[in-house]
């Protein structure tokens, strides 16, 4: 979706006119179109992937140390 998102936009158009034509494909809403919000979340956490990349890679790593520390036996 956030592909389909950023494409159109670069052909300008908002994102007003590109959430309805979205579908969301699995779980509890599948069929519907996502919110306006959760398309604008999705396009700034692109945004921010892009602008700071090592920022989420630390943080992966990160995550994955806390969840390997709390899996081992104390």
């Amino acid at each position: 979706m956030l592909h389909t998102v950023l494409r159109r936009r670069a052909n300008g158009e908002t994102v007003e006119d590109i959430q309805p034509d979205l579908l969301i494909p699995t779980g509890r809403r599948k069929g519907q179109s996502p919110s306006l919000s959760s398309v604008y979340r999705a396009l700034a956490e692109h945004e921010k992937t892009q602008a700071y990349p090592e920022a989420v890679e630390t943080a992966h790593a990160d995550f994955a140390a806390l969840q390997q520390r709390d899996r081992s036996p104390t």
